[in-house]
């Protein structure tokens, strides 16, 4: 018995609330809970029955805006730091081994610095740091193939390293306030201990990797729900699979329905439980539902129509689903990007979206068998790799070096 229980760690996770954060956590949160660790998960709190029902421990996270708006003016920066204040006595309560934060909730990994626990980076997404040559992560350029192209991405190294700067200088001035010394490195909020990617390797450039980043796999997890039947008939299904934070008026929705209308295919549309502002027209080779399991649906799908939210594009190719990628902001062009560079979708800039196009863009991608025999390529690779148990593991070696007196520093 008592060697059993030196074999259970206890982790602490912590995650801000919308799906493509929340949702990989989970994953690796139920990956640990099965490696028989005593796991605590902090984040919001519509989230709690799922926490509890994968075996881990609720924690209700401050819930403050990643980004500031007219009616909650708070600066990323300055959430940081009511935030980790708020964290630090669960965490401490907590006692955990190891601490894993998602990439956008640093609170959790301040705290863990503040009380000397080892800390670990859950990147639900493709990597950000670039290296020489490669196209500023989120502009959605393709890495380039000859000198002169990566040569033009060098010249916008200045700039970008004068975002960084500033960006490093705003994270020590948390620290500071936090009583943390200042880092000189830039991406300081992503652990030098152990970094998880939860991306494809396909997804990703080829690089030089840091000792301490493992890309793992897509991390997948989404809440039960019964299964959706699509329209009758034998025609091709495409899958319309929006946004759940982006796109408010639902731009894409509408326009993909109508462009696909008349089309031979059949249409599956979902508007994720986000208010429609006025009625959406569906045509007879269409349903529209308000939630939809995408791992039911998409193995059954021709083709997935996205804003390249890397959560819904990782769950397609995981299903041998190849995509159309219509995206709207932050790393989604990034994402389309990646897509379009390793073989598995086709992309549709945000500005040209209309009917029209997205019905064009739809033909190219059902028309061109290499997308889905590339996708299906992705989804063999998916199924012997299970992106949450490796992550599981890796956090589970970390929490015992830890203990051991074995692990690197952050």
């Amino acid at each position: 018995m008592q060697h059993a229980r030196s074999r259970r760690l206890r982790v602490f996770l912590g995650a801000f609330g919308e799906p493509g954060h929340a949702f990989p956590m989970l994953a690796l949160g139920a990956g640990l809970v099965a490696l028989g660790h005593e796991v605590t998960f902090e984040t919001w709190s519509r989230w709690r029955e799922y926490v509890e029902a994968e075996g881990m421990r609720f924690l209700a996270a401050p819930e403050y805006p990643v980004f500031p708006t007219r009616d909650r003016p708070l600066k990323p920066y300055e959430a940081v730091v009511l935030a980790t204040a708020e964290t630090r006595p669960g965490l401490a309560q907590a006692a955990p081994d190891v601490v894993v934060h998602d990439i956008l909730t640093l609170a959790p990994a301040l705290a863990a610095e503040l009380e000397g626990v080892a800390v670990a980076t859950l990147i639900p997404h493709l990597y950000p740091a670039g290296e020489r040559g490669f196209p500023p992560y989120a502009v959605g350029a393709r890495l380039p193939r000859t000198a002169a192209g990566r040569a033009l991405w060098r010249a916008f190294e200045r700039p970008v390293q004068r975002g960084l700067r500033l960006g490093r200088a705003e994270l020590n001035g948390a620290r500071t306030q936090l009583g943390l010394p200042s880092l000189g490195r830039f991406h300081g909020g992503l652990s030098q201990q152990l970094c998880i990617v939860g991306t494809f390797p396909q997804l990703e450039y080829p690089r030089c990797w840091p000792d301490q980043v493992r890309v793992v796999g897509p991390m997948m997890w989404e809440p039960p729900f019964e299964p959706v039947e699509p329209p009758p008939g034998e025609q091709p299904l495409v899958l319309i699979a929006p946004s759940t934070a982006q796109d408010p008026e639902h731009r894409l929705l509408r326009a993909a329905l109508a462009g696909l209308a008349r089309e031979p295919v059949r249409v599956l549309a979902t508007w994720n439980r986000r208010p429609l502002s006025g009625p959406v027209a569906v045509s007879g080779n269409s349903r529209l539902v308000d939630w939809i399991s995408y791992s039911r649906t998409m193995p059954r799908c021709a083709l997935v129509i996205c804003h390249a939210g890397h959560g819904t594009m990782a769950r397609a190719l995981a299903s041998g689903c190849p995509v159309l990628t219509i995206p709207h902001v932050g790393d989604m062009a990034e994402n389309a990007a990646r897509a379009d560079w390793a073989g598995v979708g086709v992309r549709l800039p945000w500005r040209l979206l209309s009917p029209a196009s997205v019905r064009l863009a739809a033909r190219r991608a059902l028309d061109e068998p290499s997308l889905a025999s590339r996708a299906r390529e992705l989804a063999a690779w998916a199924a012997d790799n299970d992106g949450a148990g490796r992550a599981a593991k890796l956090v589970e070696s970390l929490g015992f070096a830890q203990r051991d007196g074995n692990a690197p520093t952050r």
